[in-house]
């Protein structure tokens, strides 16, 4: 891992793979340079998507998962990284690398978790039809209702968190469901959460895996999971918190390309 500035946080970003060649080199080469580490987790790929990663940047953290889901993937690359901000990064050119610098920007100062939402000013899809938009904006009402929270976008799973939250969230679940978990759980663990605008983009090149019904039906129960059966083991540790979501940067017009943190915090600050 490079050496962190002194005094300023250092940033792991962790990639699950599985056959993702054609996609991973544009992520890479989308990297900011403030990254330190970045982790890919590869499940078994069949079409060299970790020897085409390792072409375009020879200091990958890789780490060789056989077992499947993307919650396994998730977990194995929190638990390689070394970073004091961990980012959650998807392989197919669906959320964009450069948008890394709102998310750490929140976490250098006030905040423990950031996520991203395509429906805050700033954000958007290229990819969400009517019908997932109408799915997502019920289940995100339904838990905003349940966890007495303000998120605007539950179904994205664009996210950071200081490192230290993973011993609050205490994450289990094997599948895509992991996203959930943790959205759910930050809420419910009182950790200080801001909403960043994300372009949620066209994935590159393959079909998606996402299926409107199943995947929605996953998301409430899990939801439902959560909320009766996980108790945070710091619950109400943090009342500044309030569980409630914050927007940080609900008055700043936001740049289609975003750059690096400070100048985010800079931008913020003067609005």
């Amino acid at each position: 891992m490079q050496g962190a500035e002194p005094g300023k946080a250092s940033v792991s970003v962790v990639i699950p793979t599985l056959n993702e060649a054609r996609n991973i080199p544009w992520v890479l080469r989308r990297m900011p340079s403030y990254v330190d580490e970045v982790i890919i987790v590869d499940g078994r790929s069949t079409d060299n998507t970790v020897g085409v990663a390792q072409a375009i940047r020879d200091n990958l953290v890789i780490v060789n998962e056989p077992r499947k889901g993307k919650g396994v993937a998730l977990r194995s690359g929190f638990a390689a990284a070394s970073g004091d901000i961990i980012v959650m990064l998807d392989a197919d050119g669906s959320m964009d690398p450069q948008e890394i610098g709102w998310f750490v920007s929140p976490l250098q100062h006030d905040y423990d978790f950031v996520k991203g939402s395509r429906h805050v000013t700033g954000g958007g899809s290229e990819d969400l039809t009517r019908l997932r938009k109408a799915g997502n904006q019920a289940l995100t009402q339904l838990a905003n209702a349940v966890l007495h929270s303000n998120y605007s976008d539950l179904c994205y799973g664009y996210i950071a968190f200081r490192r230290e939250c993973l011993d609050i969230l205490q994450l289990e679940s094997d599948g895509f469901e992991i996203e959930t978990e943790l959205i759910v759980r930050a809420a419910r663990a009182g950790l200080r959460i801001a909403e960043v605008p994300s372009i949620e983009l066209d994935r590159i090149s393959g079909a998606s895996n996402l299926q409107t019904f199943r995947d929605g039906w996953r998301v409430l129960r899990k939801l439902a999971h959560e909320c009766v059966m996980w108790e945070a083991p710091t619950a109400g540790a943090r009342p500044e918190a309030l569980r409630r979501v914050k927007y940080a940067y609900a008055n700043v017009s936001v740049p289609r390309t975003p750059t690096d943190p400070q100048s985010i915090l800079a931008l913020v600050q003067g609005a």
